[in-house]
């Protein structure tokens, strides 16, 4: 009994700890990625495609590039290609609107 449990409760305990730390950074990142396709079609909408074409394109391919990160199981990968996307639609949407409204940018 002795050897089993002197295998056994290191065996637990790492699983325990392990675990949530595991669980956080394996799954695939599914709100990142509708986050980044809503902040694309935003700024479609704003006019990004006419004021900001690169900013646009660069997010194009950055959730695309997500996309096939997915398929390749490197969600880590996928998941900050994915927030970046959101950022440079973001990014583009300001342009658009700010261009559109005929303001100077802060």
């Amino acid at each position: 009994m002795q050897p089993l449990r002197r295998y056994v409760l290191p065996f637990l305990l790492a699983a325990l700890f392990a675990g949530p730390w595991l669980a956080g950074c394996a799954g695939m990142p599914l709100q990142e990625m509708s986050d980044a396709r809503q902040a694309i079609r935003a700024a479609e909408r704003a006019g990004a495609g006419k004021h900001a074409p690169e900013l646009l394109a660069e997010a194009q391919r950055l959730v695309e590039t997500a996309r096939l990160n997915i398929h390749k199981g490197e969600y880590r990968e996928a998941r900050d290609e994915a927030v970046l996307a959101r950022d440079k639609a973001m990014e583009a949407r300001r342009v658009a609107e700010t261009a559109s409204t005929g303001a100077t940018a802060p």
